[in-house]
């Protein structure tokens, strides 16, 4: 009676399992199947562009010092406020300027005092002269004394204005109007000469540095419009070639091209890294296999493809990815000539999906 019961029951789970089975298989065979639209993998005999790396920056920046030595009285700026042109950004301790002024003010007045009186006495003996009461040894004499004089209030308006000079690099001000980007110093440091304290630039207008490889340099032609990938928000942005290096002395046999970007609602800020794109067509190279961008699906480090089975299922496949050239990036491995893959899917596309090619 023991093993009736057993097969019994033995038979009971395999037809609940057989069942489960089959309605399982039912609901995936009648699942609808995702419309999908795939293109074929073409190869270019040249690369379509030259791709390197480069840098954003603002058009107009600076980098703000002294000329002089001193303690720092105070920093009237942070980083990230907005000044006006002519704004006081840092004043430097100059106490020993304003005892040197006071020197110079002192000696420009002394100065004055005897030019006055020499110029009085020459005035006096040009008319002696003229009646003949003095001789042209003491005309000449009165001259030259006259002329000294002169000389040395002349030393002491320069003295004066060199004075002013130095007291202007004591109050470091906004050369045009920006932003605060940097703040190197604050109150009670030592300011050194040609050691920058604030760093200011102008938001908006933004520029490229490029180093092109001396193989491809003189393929690059000013005024050329350029695609610029800003890698960290992946937008491209269009821009042209303002300047074209002609030595690569002090940068390693790179040399520098910059790139003027156009105007743009794209949050980019300086110093982020880009892929400049130059629009040479470059013979004798391998051919090379381009895919659209919006294809590649990613999982972490991996980039990948769907691709169509033989039986219209989807089915990812990894992929070993090259440089990016516009919309379009190279692929090294992973996928030959000829074969589809899926574009766009009106569906969550996923390993063995059933699609239908629209």
């Amino acid at each position: 009676m023991k093993y009736i019961y057993t097969i019994i029951i033995i038979s009971a789970a395999f037809l609940l399992a057989s069942c489960g089975s089959e309605d399982k298989k039912s609901i995936e065979d009648n699942s609808p199947a995702i419309g999908v639209k795939v293109n074929q993998v073409e190869t270019n005999g040249n690369s379509p562009f030259l791709s390197v790396s480069g840098k954003i920056q603002a058009t107009n920046s600076a980098d703000l010092s002294t000329r002089m030595m001193g303690y720092v009285n105070n920093v009237h700026v942070n980083v990230g406020d907005k000044v006006q042109k002519g704004q006081l950004l840092v004043s430097i301790n100059n106490t020993d300027l304003q005892a040197k002024r006071a020197q110079v003010n002192a000696g420009i007045t002394e100065a004055t005092a005897a030019f006055n009186n020499a110029q009085k006495d020459y005035n006096r003996f040009k008319n002696l002269l003229a009646d003949n009461s003095a001789s042209q040894k003491e005309m000449d004499d009165m001259t030259a004394n006259f002329e000294m004089a002169k000389a040395r209030l002349e030393s002491a308006n320069q003295m004066k204005n060199e004075v002013s000079a130095q007291f202007a690099y004591s109050n470091i001000t906004a050369p045009f109007s920006g932003t605060i980007t940097s703040k190197n110093v604050k109150a009670g440091n030592m300011a050194n000469p040609g050691i920058p304290l604030i760093s200011i630039e102008t938001p908006g207008d933004f520029e490229v540095m490029a180093m092109v490889p001396e193989t491809e340099i003189l393929e690059i032609i000013k005024g050329t419009s350029v695609s610029v990938l800003v890698k960290s928000i992946n937008k491209a942005i269009q821009g042209e070639v303002a300047e074209v290096s002609i030595s690569a002395k002090n940068t390693g046999g790179q040399y520098l091209v910059k790139i003027d970007l156009d105007k743009t609602n794209a949050n980019i800020l300086s110093g982020m890294f880009t892929t400049v794109q130059f629009p040479v067509m470059r013979k004798g190279k391998s051919e090379i296999t381009l895919i659209p961008t919006e294809a590649i699906v990613t999982n972490g480090q991996l980039s990948g493809v769907y691709t169509v089975s033989q039986s219209n299922t989807a089915i990812l496949r990894w992929l070993r990815l090259g440089r990016s050239y516009g919309n379009q990036v190279q692929v090294l491995s992973g996928l030959n000539a000829n074969e589809s893959y899926i574009v766009s899917a009106d569906g969550k596309l996923y390993n063995g999906a059933k699609i239908t090619i629209q």
